[in-house]
């Protein structure tokens, strides 16, 4: 594993890449924090140890640049500070910390909490091992190309700003954000147990077809509900089973498969509802053609308090362009032109 220390001081540095040598990791060092975003993006790091305290960008600065960045993985972050106050613990925590070591540092201690973040990085096979659940279940769909990657991007950026705003902002947090991107891909796990004659018919599914498709939601939630009683207390399967369950509610109470309405409908499902829609709308299908990134848009913003939860649309309508990129990185052959 690849140790990244950041540090303004050159014997701290010093001293933290003697006692991090003797974890078996490999250790880079950076004297500020735009140094270590520079140098992640060459030699990407599993483990960040970071001093609180340096000219320019700051290490809680750093984390949350980190934490905004794509680094297809996540990064354990230690923050290294004479700060012990409670407040600047909370400060720490909300900008994405995952530890706090304070100085003058204790060798053994820094190696111990160094190894507990090495376990719980191992919890990414647990993120793997879920894709490749969902990827499963897209298998047997040939026409869907990287959808799943789009969705759990574009609700990444749905979640993104609803974090900013005060109406969300306490729920959303950062944890929240990186839940939703690992969940959103298991939408339509419940599609497993659909017929071949249903899921994989050419042209549009007649009323009773639709029906039997429309039940995908309900077998989803059926699956990760079993999985909730052996684990009760895992929080992405909470939130994979309301979405895959709630996926397609309508804000106004008109979607299925319990017709519920306005905030009844867990955020979750709002969320990935405007970005799986979004993701049909401009992707190739064997009944349609890819819409354009403006057609689907305005049909989007049609569905405004109707489909979609105005909070969505905002989201959405904010950061099109961040939609488009995503669109764009995980292009099928046959997707749309903006």
């Amino acid at each position: 594993m690849r140790i990244l220390i950041a540090d303004d001081e050159r014997i701290t540095r010093q001293m933290l890449r003697h006692c991090l040598i003797e974890t078996d990791c490999e250790v880079i060092e950076a004297c500020d924090g735009s140094e270590a975003l520079r140098l992640m993006q060459d030699q990407p790091c599993s483990l960040v140890v970071s001093d609180w305290d340096m000219p320019g960008l700051s290490g809680l600065e750093l984390c949350q640049a980190i934490r905004r960045e794509d680094f297809h993985g996540y990064i354990y972050f230690i923050l290294l500070t004479g700060k012990d106050r409670p407040q600047d613990v909370v400060e720490g925590l909300r900008a994405g910390a995952d530890d706090f070591i304070t100085k003058p540092f204790n060798p053994a201690e820094l190696a111990m909490r160094v190894h507990t973040g090495r376990r719980i990085l191992g919890l990414e096979t647990r993120d793997m091992a879920l894709f490749a659940l969902a990827k499963l279940a897209e298998s047997r769909d040939p026409e869907t190309g990287a959808h799943l990657d789009r969705v759990r991007t574009y609700s990444q950026i749905i979640a993104r700003h609803l974090a900013g705003t005060e109406k969300h902002r306490e729920k959303v947090d950062e944890e929240y954000i990186r839940l939703i991107y690992l969940t959103s891909p298991l939408h339509d796990i419940g599609k497993v147990a659909i017929p071949d004659c249903v899921l994989l018919k050419p042209g549009r599914l007649s009323d009773r077809e639709f029906e039997i498709m429309k039940t995908h939601t309900l077998r989803g939630a059926e699956t990760l509900k079993a999985a909730l009683e052996q684990y009760p207390h895992a929080r992405f399967l909470h939130m994979a089973h309301d979405i895959a369950l709630s996926h397609h509610e309508k804000f106004d109470g008109s979607g299925y498969p319990h017709g519920l309405a306005g905030e009844d409908i867990p955020l979750s499902g709002r969320i990935v509802a405007l970005a799986d829609v979004y993701d049909a709308l401009s992707s190739k299908r064997v009944y349609k053609d890819a819409f354009s990134h403006d057609v689907a848009r305005g049909i989007i913003l049609e569905e405004t308090g109707t489909h979609f939860d105005p909070d969505i649309i905002e989201a959405f309508t904010e950061h099109e362009q961040l939609f488009l990129e995503a669109r764009d990185r995980y292009a099928d052959e046959t997707s749309a032109a903006a």
